[in-house]
């Protein structure tokens, strides 16, 4: 992680450092560069909170695509029954935080969080 100052690409706030996460893993445990690789001519950087909401919206992005993977018959991850019910969790923690926060987040929409959630709940879970 590399901290600089300067402003968040997200919020624009200047009060404090931001950060660049460059190497990592999804939500179910596969690696890849989460948000910019080291040779980007413009990388982003964002703050604190910012940085948390990036994290939830990869989060909500590999559950969403898992999910149409399922709903597809295509093999999928939530196909495992433990799987399943870890990332019905983390939507139900993402939605607690974003209803917890001020405003809206930069990148994730609470309506499409929740639809999600509904969809996984009316989803058969794998044993």
């Amino acid at each position: 992680m590399d901290l600089s100052t300067g402003s968040c690409h997200a919020c624009q706030s200047s009060s404090g450092p931001v950060i660049k996460y460059s190497l990592g893993k999804d939500f179910f445990g596969r690696p890849y560069d989460r948000l910019s690789p080291s040779s980007d001519q413009s990388p982003k950087w964002y703050c604190e909170t910012c940085s948390m909401h990036k994290t939830l919206q990869r989060d909500f992005r590999d559950i969403r695509t898992e999910y149409d993977k399922l709903s597809a018959s295509q093999t999928s991850e939530l196909a495992k029954g433990e799987e399943f019910r870890r990332a019905f969790l983390r939507l139900r923690e993402i939605r607690t935080i974003l209803d917890a926060q001020p405003g809206q987040s930069p990148f994730l929409n609470v309506a499409e969080v929740q639809l999600l959630m509904e969809r996984l709940n009316t989803a058969t879970m794998p044993v």
